[in-house]
């Protein structure tokens, strides 16, 4: 062919560094080879059945067509009062729900970000955010955090400047399961507030904290409301990540902008599942704090594997179910995740795609006997470097 029929913007658009291993472990997969699958953010938990059921009599019921674009109104409700126990007060219509926290992030981004403005991402992060904001022609500017995720607020501030429109944070984080204190938080209102920046808070772990740590919602704090847009979903809590069903609250004005690009997109997300989201909010807090206590066990447990691996050391994180261990080794982590997946059979994702060298993340949504099975292999695999 003589023309590139491809568009120049497909250039800003990598393939997921998550997905590339995955991909290569299916191939170890196809010769029958057995993959531990430490690399994607999957709860290894089945979808709750009190869940699935709302789904099934939904469709039975015959709620299989075309919802409002916004979202079933139950579901925006149901949302509106999760929100409000964190200390957020949102209506309705401040609510637009979407197939996936993936696509409620698009929405955001694209109805928010002129071409050439920027946004302040703190790093380590995960890297569809700089994905997106891509798409919408303006740019991702890195923030190096401390630790877990320990954002330095001076090193924000002076990150600012004349096209900053926007800070993009994410408590518990992925890929380091760290947190971001209150206090922290407010030095991050007071600088949107003095820059009149937005700042979009993506809380998809916010019921995955550990050691007695009290998640606080950006929008929480004192005149944030305004310039909060809350990114949530039912992936990681409900264990629903095959079911895409996530959510964006901001002002009305905001929504009613995300609102067209949905409109103009997916339609709306679908029918059933939506109904099912209804009943995950409804889900027993004893049953959520079982859940809960199962992680906060297995993060103990990898740590403390992990620290006895060779030139390896990791932090005990606050949340998510991800740790991001560092080692001391003369090789690029994109190279040394390839040569474990292809020695020992275990998958892991580099920290290169996270905007950390040196690192690796594994998640430890996995059984314990896959934990302590892995930790083996990778042990034998330090040893020998």
């Amino acid at each position: 062919m003589s023309k590139n029929f491809i568009a120049d913007r497909m250039s800003k658009i990598p393939p997921s560094g998550t997905i590339n291993m995955f991909e290569l472990a299916l191939m170890f997969e196809k010769k029958g080879e057995k993959v531990i699958h430490l690399e994607v953010g999957e709860p290894e938990f089945d979808t709750p059945s009190h869940i699935k059921k709302a789904a099934v009599e939904s469709m039975e019921k015959g709620l299989t067509h075309y919802t409002s674009s916004r979202g079933i109104y139950e579901l925006r409700a149901a949302i509106c009062d999760d929100l409000a126990e964190r200390g957020c007060k949102y209506t309705p219509d401040e609510v637009l729900v979407t197939p996936g926290a993936k696509h409620a992030i698009l929405c955001a981004i694209l109805a928010t970000l002129n071409p050439g403005e920027e946004v302040l991402i703190p790093t380590p992060a995960w890297p569809t955010y700089h994905v997106i904001v891509k798409m919408a022609d303006a740019k991702p500017v890195n923030v190096p955090t401390d630790h877990l995720y320990e954002i330095n607020l001076n090193n924000l501030e002076k990150a600012v400047n004349d096209k900053t429109k926007m800070i993009i944070i994410n408590s518990p984080n992925n890929p380091t399961g760290g947190v971001i204190e209150k206090n922290i938080l407010k030095g991050i209102a007071e600088i949107a507030l003095k820059h009149d920046l937005l700042v979009l808070s993506d809380e998809i772990y916010d019921r995955l904290v550990y050691d007695g740590f009290k998640q606080v919602s950006f929008a929480s704090l004192k005149g944030m409301k305004e310039r909060s847009i809350i990114i949530n979903g039912f992936s990681k809590t409900f264990a629903m990540t095959g079911w895409r069903l996530g959510y964006v609250a901001a002002e009305k004005n905001l929504i009613d902008h995300c609102l067209r690009i949905q409109q103009n997109s997916t339609t709306c997300p679908t029918s059933f599942v939506q109904t099912a989201g209804v009943a995950a909010l409804k889900t027993k807090t004893e049953d959520l704090d079982k859940m809960v206590r199962i992680y906060e066990q297995r993060r103990k447990l990898i740590v403390d594997l992990l620290n006895e691996l060779k030139n390896v050391s990791c932090e005990l994180p606050k949340g998510a179910f991800y740790v991001f261990p560092e080692y001391n080794l003369p090789v690029k982590s994109e190279i040394l995740a390839e040569k474990i997946l292809k020695e020992t059979k275990v998958c892991v994702t580099p920290g290169s795609v996270f905007y950390a060298e040196n690192h690796l993340r594994l998640s430890y949504a996995v059984s314990d006997s896959d934990i302590i099975e892995a930790l083996s292999r990778l042990k034998k695999f330090f040893n020998s470097m």
